[in-house]
């Protein structure tokens, strides 16, 4: 039987299945693989004995490799087709990146939004250099979401700063501790208020929060070993010949920091899990 309407082909046109758009793989292309959510960049294409696969790298630098298959991808909430990019073929220019704009965080960024009323709930940080890296990677979260984030000069009184802050369901406290490691001073004062219903205590393994940004990123091969008794900070200043202020020094650190991927995953999972705690319903 042949359908005037539909040809040979009995199947409406609207029960057809039609092709996902083919998008070349480039380099920062932000995609979602369809089956497990895995979000990241575009890392790289390669040819395998399976056939073409794509890298792609999260928000915490992990890589994982995808087959290219049809349809398996979301670009901007739809489905593609990864194809590889054409030798020689036209590019993003550099430093601009395809498909969503995102924060230094990783995140999506949302354009145009003014800054969210301050919550009542808060995320202490150690010290000064502490906030002011929260700030550079995830300044853009945290005012879409109205997050303020204070620091302590120490955590010594933490017991008593957090009894202060009253918190409660509409306003937890999530407090970033560094060198939150077992024997640690840190963990002793965190251990006295690990019960505290809505408060979150986390931390990173590292002395200073220095430590937290990657030694490729401020272009050294590593975080110098201070002894013990010594003032971190001179110390590394000393052992790494730079003849200035630690202050001076944060800087020269703080600058070379740009996302999200110059920081240590320790760093990047714990403020992650402080941002969910103060926002969640």
């Amino acid at each position: 039987m042949r359908s005037r309407e539909y040809g040979p082909d009995l199947t409406p046109p609207w029960k057809k299945s039609v092709p996902a758009p083919e998008v070349a793989a480039e380099p920062d292309l932000v995609v979602e693989e369809v089956s497990t959510g895995f979000c990241g960049a575009v890392v790289r294409c390669e040819k395998t004995a399976e056939g073409l696969t794509v890298t792609l790298e999260d928000r915490f630098g992990k890589h994982r490799v995808f087959p290219m298959e049809p349809r398996g991808f979301l670009l901007d909430g739809r489905a593609v087709t990864l194809v590889r990019p054409r030798a020689g073929g036209p590019g993003a220019p550099r430093g601009q990146r395809r498909g969503p704009l995102l924060s230094a965080s990783g995140s999506i960024a949302v354009q145009g939004a003014r800054a969210r009323v301050a919550r009542a709930g808060r995320i202490y940080v150690e010290g000064r250099h502490d906030a002011e890296l929260v700030e550079r990677v995830w300044g853009h979260d945290l005012r879409v979401e109205g997050v303020v984030v204070e620091y302590l000069e120490g955590i010594d009184d933490l017991p008593a700063i957090v009894e202060a802050f009253s918190p409660g369901p509409d306003a937890r406290l999530g407090v970033l501790v560094d060198h939150l490691v077992p024997g640690s001073k840190e963990s002793r004062l965190a251990s006295q208020v690990s019960g505290v219903a809505d408060v979150l205590v986390v931390g990173h393994p590292y002395i200073d929060v220095w430590e937290a940004v990657k030694p490729s990123s401020v272009g050294i091969p590593a975080w110098p070993t201070v002894p013990r008794g010594q003032d971190w900070k001179t110390g590394v200043c000393d052992a790494l010949g730079w003849r200035e202020t630690t202050g001076e020094a944060w800087q020269r650190i703080l600058a070379s920091v740009r996302s999200y991927k110059d920081l240590e995953p320790a760093l990047l999972g714990r403020v992650e899990e402080l941002i969910d705690f103060v926002t969640a319903p």
